[in-house]
């Protein structure tokens, strides 16, 4: 009796066989999971496993769309993706090929956003018309942000470096977490009934589509669009564009720029008065030399009637207004210049920047950040954050003193 045939196959084409059955029969899907074993090889490619409390699959997100992801991705994040199940035959590992990924629960928030900003921009929210100008030269700027972000840090440096004597103030909010959208409308409300700024910065650093859901809340952009002061954002980066931008009067890309937009250029106001000054100068020699060029005219005239002894006084009078006039305008520029220079010094003698770069700091009792100006503001256990020139010191007080009791 003979035995029948048996089908015999080579390692490689048994994977070769499973890997083209899995493709075709699992040739697109999603999966969710928990992102582990990132890794970012010099190739480009990223390859990941995602996992839950049973199982994991490794993941390959190649080149030609890692770079799409590259930054975002990162190990214990929840991650939704789509792609095809295969098999690695060198290896004989079972994997999926990403061709989308995103984070989970980010496709939710996405929807929800886009039905927002479409209803709102039905409304009227967004129209050009409703942009209001920035100020040219505002009396003192208001910022809207975490005072412990590097987003302050950010407005503050830039600030000093373009307009040292622009006072700034700030709004503290919480720009991240349950309740910071409304924290963040009620912090516009407050600036518009305070009436001491004639432009606001609302800012933070960048984040996820979730970080930064507090300002893509509607009480948030209606807050924007009744605020009757110049409003700037400056969320995120160049590529985060929140329903706050929308509403707001201008768009920077980041807090940096943001700053840059609302305040002026000290330096190019300087050159501004130069030139000024040049042109003035110029207009009178002008128009000098053409009631000069007039008045050689008259004495041309005059010379016929023959009245040479009154001409020539007049013209020795009119070379005496002439240097007269000149001088005078020397002096008049020369004291407006020295009268911009005080009123700047001045300036930047009251601004909050330059107490702190004399060596003062601001106390801000947590988490209210309200001022601390006497002893009898705080209690013993209380937290206390200490604003300084450079940098921010995080204190509890363990003792307190007035001035009564400390002499």
């Amino acid at each position: 009796m003979f035995s029948p045939v048996q089908t015999i196959c080579t390692v490689s084409e048994l994977m070769q066989t499973a890997r083209l059955l899995l493709e075709n029969h699992f040739s697109s899907l999603w999966v969710q999971g928990e992102v582990s074993n990132l890794s970012r090889p010099s190739s480009g490619h990223l390859y990941f496993s995602l996992k839950d409390a049973k199982a994991q699959i490794r993941c390959a997100l190649f080149q030609n769309r890692a770079g799409l992801f590259r930054e975002s991705l990162r190990n214990g994040q929840q991650a939704l993706v789509r792609g095809r199940v295969s098999l690695y035959e060198p290896r004989g590992d079972f994997q999926l090929i990403v061709e989308y990924l995103e984070e989970a629960g980010a496709g939710a928030l996405r929807q929800a956003y886009d039905e927002l900003r479409l209803r709102l921009e039905r409304e009227g929210l967004f129209a050009a018309a409703c942009k209001q100008p920035l100020p040219r030269l505002p009396r003192r700027i208001g910022v809207i942000t975490s005072p412990t972000g590097a987003a302050l840090r950010d407005v503050l440096t830039t600030l000093r470096r373009r307009f040292p004597s622009l006072p700034v103030l700030l709004y503290p909010v919480p720009v991240q977490g349950a309740g910071a959208g409304a924290r963040i409308a009620q912090a516009i409300r407050r600036a518009v009934e305070q009436r001491e700024c004639d432009v606001l910065l609302l800012v933070r650093g960048g984040g996820s589509l979730e970080d930064l859901w507090a300002f893509n809340e509607e009480t948030v952009a209606r807050a924007i669009y009744a605020c009757p002061i110049p409003l700037v954002t400056g969320i995120g980066h160049e590529t985060d564009i929140t329903i706050a931008d929308f509403a707001a009067d201008q768009r920077a890309a980041t807090p940096t720029a943001a700053a840059e937009l609302a305040s002026p250029d000290r330096q190019e106001w300087l050159r501004q008065i130069q030139l000024l000054d040049e042109q003035l100068a110029r207009a009178l020699r002008q128009h000098l030399e053409a009631q000069g060029q007039r008045l050689n005219e008259l004495a041309r005239r005059l010379e016929r009637l023959h009245p040479h002894q009154r001409l020539h006084d007049r013209i020795q009078r009119l070379d005496e207004l002439d240097q007269r006039l000149l001088i005078a305008v020397r002096q008049h520029l020369q004291i407006a210049a020295r009268r911009l220079q005080g009123l700047s010094a001045h300036l930047h003698a009251l601004s909050p920047l330059a107490t702190l770069n004399r060596g003062y700091a601001i106390a801000r009792r947590r988490p209210d950040g309200e001022i601390l100006r006497q002893a009898n503001q705080a209690e013993i256990g209380d937290r206390v954050d200490i604003l300084l020139d450079k940098g921010l010191l995080e204190c509890e007080i363990r003792a307190i003193s007035t001035l009564a009791s400390a002499q």
